[in-house]
């Protein structure tokens, strides 16, 4: 699988490795990819964008909030609105809904994605579902993203020294890995939707 939230250029960089020298390279890019699935575990989320439109349909019942404006249906994370289209219904009959506003406002032009759907007359229940048709993901890969999938990966190319979770040296003498990165939890703590870490 690809959309690893970093480079096999850059983590060979922050490693020290020579960047013309590929023997190391599969190992390295198995620890990105690691690295990134972990962080999308983690979160509950992923944050690379669909390369083309996706259908995922929705039940509102305990997907939804009400605001003072409306009710809120909670989709994933939509990164591109072209494309962009919702409807209810359910088999094979879908009606396009018109009247909707995407959440938070202006997610889009900050980097952050759409959450939410806000309808002023609500959603409807019953057998009825929602299907909205979109990019799904992030606009972009946050900064914050990237660099903790390097230290994770950092992380898990340098364990097949160490398969048995101790390093050590002379110096300082054996001492066995944490868990969990402090680090890589700071980075990615602020990302993660509720109810997942």
């Amino acid at each position: 699988m690809a959309n690893e939230y970093a480079d096999l250029g850059t983590a060979k960089l922050q490693l020290g490795l020579d960047d013309a020298n590929d023997t190391r390279d599969v190992l390295l890019q198995q620890a990105l990819t690691a690295a990134s699935r972990s962080i999308d575990r983690a979160t509950g989320r992923r944050f690379w964008l669909d390369g083309t439109v996706v259908q995922r349909v929705y039940r509102p019942q305990g997907r939804t909030v009400i605001e003072d404006d409306g009710t809120v249906l909670i989709v994933d994370d939509i990164g591109d609105t072209t494309g962009l289209l919702v409807e209810t219904g359910s088999g094979s009959s879908w009606s396009a809904v018109t009247h909707w506003e995407a959440v938070p406002d202006n997610a889009l032009a900050l980097g952050r994605p759409i959450t939410g759907l806000l309808r002023l007359g609500g959603w409807v229940y019953g057998l009825n579902r929602v299907r909205v048709t979109a990019k799904f993901g992030w606009p972009a890969v946050p900064d914050e993203i990237v660099q903790a999938t390097l230290i994770q990966a950092n992380r898990l190319f340098k364990r097949k020294d160490s398969p048995e979770g101790v390093t050590g040296s002379a110096e300082w003498g054996v001492v066995r890995l944490s868990r969990r990165d402090p680090d890589v939890w700071n980075l990615i703590e602020p990302y993660v939707l509720p109810g997942f870490g």
